[in-house]
């Protein structure tokens, strides 16, 4: 009997990493851009395409936010996550979408000295606020020294609809709650949760969706729960608390990586723009090039390092060029319509034209109510002034702007004083 073997070619397999993913990333106004992007790609390499492709600031404070509307919950994604592996934790049937917008509150703890209240702190009630904000930071990434939180918060007990106020402790380990009072002895501590499986999210509807005491609800989410029945739900008395909280869940998971992302330049990858790998691109760019036509002929630019200086080049003629077009709200150029000094704030990202004042105050509240954030609005009571709103001490306010050249009424008619009469 004899034997016949036969040669069998397999087809040649792209490694993991090298395959490319399509991404869709929505935009503030709601717009959206599908991107075909490295599968290992990261969230920071995500926010670094929307700034040059956006021909936005690059002012470390970009993010990425994965949204889960059916849940009503949001969070950061951390500059080192990989982008497939979150989508890839989502559910079929679930509404879950990555926002590109700023959020200032992001590495906040790494600058401001004081964002900690000392009565939070474990370490700092012990050394009669001494220590400095340096030794804090090295207390948090430093897990022989990391220090405690401690608080009182509202929590919902598991599946019921009740909440309860009650003294937490939080520490390596996991978040706790003490049984008696305040006492942190091991046997009136009881265990909520641990981070090395889960993740921590802002209730954005946390009063109609989930009955919270308060506007400041956070969760607690594992990474494969796609419901509310697993939740860990809480809420704290103000904004202040609810950043702390958050953020200190985000210092105990991640460690010394936060730390280093907040240190690490935002900048490209030195992969993204090497020769030897393509540049990420929208799937309607795939077939166009770099080109240079400043001299008598149009060149192609092949030097990766090249396009991207002409596009940063661009990118600034791009904003000189849009002072002297139509307004994003269709209004007549500058030239033609009213002085430079009147039409000036309209081209600036801090005007918002005719947003309603909860809508200023949503947009604010996404920034992470970080003080000395505002915007400017047109006033929707007087139409030849506008409005200020700015956050100070966690709280939104509003202050009317009126410009000089308006004309007022000779007596007011508020409260029978001699004051202009605004509505």
């Amino acid at each position: 009997m004899s034997l016949y073997a036969r040669r069998v070619t397999l087809p040649a397999i792209t490694p993991l990493v090298l395959q490319k993913r399509v991404i869709k990333v929505f935009n503030e106004d709601g717009s959206s851009q599908a991107l075909e992007v490295p599968n290992d790609i990261t969230a920071r390499d995500v926010c670094q395409l929307f700034i040059l492709k956006n021909h936005c600031v690059n002012d470390n404070t970009w993010t990425l936010i994965e949204h889960l509307s059916h849940i009503g919950v949001e969070r950061i994604v951390e500059d080192h996550e990989s982008v497939i592996q979150l989508q890839s934790t989502w559910g079929v049937d679930t509404e879950s979408r990555l926002y590109f917008r700023k959020n200032y509150a992001k590495y906040e703890f790494f600058k401001n000295p004081t964002f900690f209240p000392e009565h939070m702190v474990s370490s700092c009630s012990e050394t009669n606020g001494s220590l400095s904000h340096s030794q804090l930071i090295q207390n948090f990434l430093n897990s022989s020294t990391c220090p405690e939180i401690h608080g009182y918060l509202h929590a919902r007990e598991q599946g019921k609809k009740m909440w309860k106020k009650c003294y937490f402790v939080l520490r390596r380990s996991g978040l706790y709650f003490s049984t008696k009072g305040t006492s942190k002895e091991p046997r009136h501590l009881q265990f909520v949760a641990e981070f090395s499986e889960s993740n921590v999210y802002t209730l954005l509807s946390g009063r109609k969706m989930y009955g919270a005491p308060t506007n400041f609800g956070f969760c607690i989410k594992l990474h494969k729960s796609a419901g509310t029945r697993d939740l860990k739900l809480f809420c704290a008395d103000d904004e202040q608390s609810r950043t702390c909280w958050v953020t200190v869940i985000r210092l105990f998971k991640y460690g010394i990586q936060l730390y280093q992302n907040y240190k690490i330049p935002q900048q490209r990858r030195g992969s993204l723009t090497s020769l030897n790998s393509s540049p990420m691109r929208s799937i309607s760019e795939n077939s166009l090039v770099a080109m240079d036509f400043s001299g008598h002929k149009g060149r192609v630019i092949e030097n990766p390092t090249e396009a991207l200086t002409v596009a940063a080049e661009e990118g600034l003629a791009w904003r000189r060029r849009s002072c002297h077009r139509l307004n994003a709200y269709g209004s007549p150029t500058t030239s033609q319509s009213t002085t430079p000094c009147q039409a000036i704030h309209r081209m600036q990202l801090w005007f918002h034209h005719r947003i309603t004042r909860d809508e200023a105050q949503k947009l604010i509240g996404q920034q992470g109510l970080v003080d000395g954030m505002f915007l400017l609005r047109d006033s929707r009571s007087n139409l030849k002034s506008f409005v200020l709103s700015l956050c100070h001490c966690q709280k939104i306010r509003h202050f009317q702007i009126v410009p000089a050249l308006t004309s007022f009424p000779k007596c007011g008619t508020r409260n029978g004083h001699n004051t202009p009469a605004w509505s």
